[in-house]
């Protein structure tokens, strides 16, 4: 356990490389935390510091930085949130595709990190679906989801359709199959074949090959913003490699789906410190992230990706409103 001392000078020594980016001397921490105390007191309490693995002493240097332990021990206990007023705009009620995409640049602008937005976890139910003839055997398939999402599929045929095969396909698969899973049309549509005309049967049955196709290209897609602000960071402009690896991460999104999943389980902001553990396991990146909601149900997951150096304050008032926004927008897109 930390004596009051030790966290007070913690506390100034974190926020003063938050401020800065440049190595903490003693001189420096005696001003920072308004503490009257000798420059030997705290060396000797930055020494325990550093055997305690919460701050280290890079080789160029004097002075002192937090480490990952250091800094999850200031978030988790030291960090108070100052409420300030920020200018973020509010996200109209669209469909989802576009309520997301607005996200991920809102977190970034703000930020002036990057933005990072999980879709929400689709149904495979459609609420309707549309045909429409673009040339001769070419016709788009329009697919609206219970959520409001629009997926639009180009299907070719062996034959060609009258406009009125395309109506008479398109009501009866929204008389009889609305609210279903496409999977579940698309059995009964295989049990129902020999009382359908074979025409029509391989037109809707395209049609439900392409909407399956389309809603699983769609599920768990993430979208990211500004990841061009990295380089103007100075944690990272000086480093290819740092830069590299971060994105690297953006590119694959296998590892950041993988993050926003376990985020989405957790209630309200949560902050994942640069190398604490494999979940992110850069240590010179952090998120700052939060689940939103629809309708009162957690459907994905919203963050800011930065420089372990950060401001979390800030960061954190940035995706909490970010979450209500979304939550807002896509509840109202129903």
């Amino acid at each position: 356990m930390l004596d009051d001392r030790s966290k007070l000078l913690l506390k100034a020594l974190v926020e003063r490389y938050i401020a800065d980016g440049s190595p903490v001397g003693s001189r420096t921490l005696s001003k920072a935390s308004g503490l009257e105390l000798s420059p030997a007191t705290i060396r000797n309490v930055m020494s325990d510091l550093e055997e305690l693995g919460l701050i280290a002493s890079p080789h160029t240097s004097a002075g002192r930085v937090p480490t990952a332990r250091g800094y999850r021990l200031f978030v988790d206990t030291m960090l108070t949130v100052k409420r300030e007023r920020l200018d973020a705009p509010s996200l109209a009620p669209d469909q989802p595709q576009r309520v997301i995409a607005n996200a991920a640049h809102l977190l970034s602008s703000l930020s002036q990190f990057v933005g990072v937005v999980m879709a929400p976890r689709r149904s495979s139910v459609f609420r309707h679906i549309e045909f429409l003839r673009l040339s001769e055997r070419r016709f788009l398939v329009i697919i609206v989801s219970p959520e409001g999402d629009v997926q639009n599929r180009v299907i070719f045929t062996q034959a060609d359709y009258t406009q009125s095969q395309l109506i008479e396909a398109t009501n009866y698969l929204n008389t009889h199959f609305t609210g279903l899973a496409i999977e579940q049309v698309r059995e009964k549509l295989q049990q129902e074949v020999d009382t359908l005309r074979s025409e029509i049967a391989t037109l809707m049955q395209a049609a439900v090959q392409v909407g399956s196709d389309a809603l699983a290209q769609s599920q768990h897609e993430v979208v990211i913003s500004g990841e061009r602000n990295l380089l103007s960071v100075s944690d990272f402009s000086g480093d290819l490699n740092h830069l590299r690896r971060a994105f690297d991460l953006f590119e694959q999104k296998t590892q950041l789906m993988r993050l926003l999943d376990v985020s989405s389980q957790a209630d309200g902001v949560r902050i994942y410190i640069g190398g604490e553990s494999q979940i992110v396991p850069f240590e010179e990146l952090s998120i700052v992230s939060s689940p939103y909601e629809v309708d009162g149900v957690v459907v994905g997951t919203l963050g800011v990706i930065g420089p372990t150096r950060m401001a979390y304050d800030r960061m954190i008032q940035i995706v909490d409103i970010t979450s209500k926004l979304v939550s807002n927008a896509l509840s109202h897109t129903r």
